[in-house]
């Protein structure tokens, strides 16, 4: 007899989402929660957050409330420190520099691109207006980085 059960749950590392749109990462998150994959998924809400988050300072201090993310998707038009700065700030830092970030932003100013890449960006994806485009590019991306690409092993300390 064959079993035509769902396929089993592949656990993959953390997932960093710094956007301040609750609307744009509930959509991301439902699209991310139906894919075959046990994605642990945090939030931060500004670009301070996500230095405190990923340099475990402030109410961050413990590895389980902010575990090394497997990959960074980031929003660029934050309040406070913008996604910009920190690109740039984890792109030269060498304990944080091969996280994968992607951005996923409303921009498509070329100006942003051509910063995001020169910083080290490793994908900039304009995130459409429609939501059909939106599901697709979420599927993509997930397909991408989660089934196709092969990730590092991060130590869970940072030294």
């Amino acid at each position: 007899m064959i079993d035509v059960s769902s396929p089993p749950l592949r656990q993959t590392p953390p997932l960093l989402i710094v956007e301040d749109s609750n609307e744009d990462f509930e959509t991301i998150e439902r699209f991310l929660k139906r894919s075959p994959l046990l994605m642990p998924i945090h939030r931060c809400i500004n670009g301070d957050q996500a230095l405190s988050f990923l340099y475990r300072t402030g109410r961050y201090t413990a590895p389980d409330i902010a575990p090394r993310p497997g990959m960074i998707i980031l929003d660029l038009n934050l309040p406070g420190t913008d996604g910009r700065e920190v690109l740039h700030r984890i792109k030269q830092d060498d304990s944080l520099k091969t996280i994968p970030v992607v951005v996923f932003t409303t921009s498509n100013n070329p100006k942003d691109i051509q910063d995001c890449y020169k910083y080290g960006v490793n994908s900039y994806i304009v995130k459409p207006i429609n939501f059909a485009q939106l599901k697709r590019d979420i599927q993509t991306l997930v397909d991408y980085w989660f089934e196709v690409t092969i990730l590092p092993d991060y130590p869970e300390n940072l030294s």
